[in-house]
């Protein structure tokens, strides 16, 4: 089902980890539209302020590219304290980010967008805190070599490996995986978006 004015869904965003938290809640995108923009934060941004900054440039580089339609897009930030973290590129980067988790308490922040076709921009950010038990020499090792931080925001994805490190998670997981998900489906459906599948068979009366 769409808003009444039946304009489509465009998720802006590469990563699949988005992508398939959204089809988990079967709210299934019409269209997949990564958005390139320039992601340096600038001096002295919070991390709130950056994740939500992030989440709005986004739906804004690809709205020209798709008109009329409903643009979702979404950022996810870790901090220590008010230090940004990284999405690690290389091992020295993940590194780095796993000397600053280990034995602390961080947050991630997500900043979702959701931009109308006639411009309308509707946002939430959402928190969430996430404990990383004190990593010695041979975890760091093995989860270096295991690849999974690359790419990701403080060089680390809870879903994989990382949940062995993880030793409190309060508020959002989806969030820490990439998407909160209570969040935008909050969005999508005061829009008038629900979920597909299951939903129109119900509405239409079958199995």
């Amino acid at each position: 089902m769409r808003p009444a004015d039946g304009a489509e869904l465009v998720l802006a965003s590469a990563s699949p980890r988005r992508a398939d938290l959204v089809r988990q809640i079967r709210l299934i995108p019409d269209h997949t539209d990564p958005a390139d923009i320039d992601e340096t934060p600038h001096r002295r941004e919070r991390p709130r302020a950056y994740a939500l900054r992030m989440a709005e440039e986004k739906a804004r580089s690809v709205a020209p590219r798709r008109p009329g339609c409903w643009v979702l897009a979404a950022d996810t930030v870790v901090a220590c304290g008010q230090r940004i973290l990284p999405k690690a590129e290389t091992a020295a980067d993940a590194r780095h980010c796993l000397a600053l988790l280990s034995g602390r308490r961080h947050r991630v922040i997500g900043g979702v967008a959701l931009l109308a076709p006639d411009g309308t921009l509707r946002t939430r950010t959402v928190e969430t805190r996430v404990a990383v038990k004190r990593l010695d020499d041979e975890e760091v090792a093995a989860y270096l070599a295991c690849g999974e931080w690359h790419g990701k925001a403080g060089g680390y994805a809870i879903q994989g490996l990382a949940a062995a490190y993880v030793s409190f998670v309060n508020g959002s997981y989806s969030n820490v995986v990439g998407l909160p998900l209570a969040e935008t489906y909050a969005l999508l459906a005061g829009v008038g978006f629900r979920h597909r599948d299951c939903w129109d068979r119900a509405v239409d009366g079958g199995d």
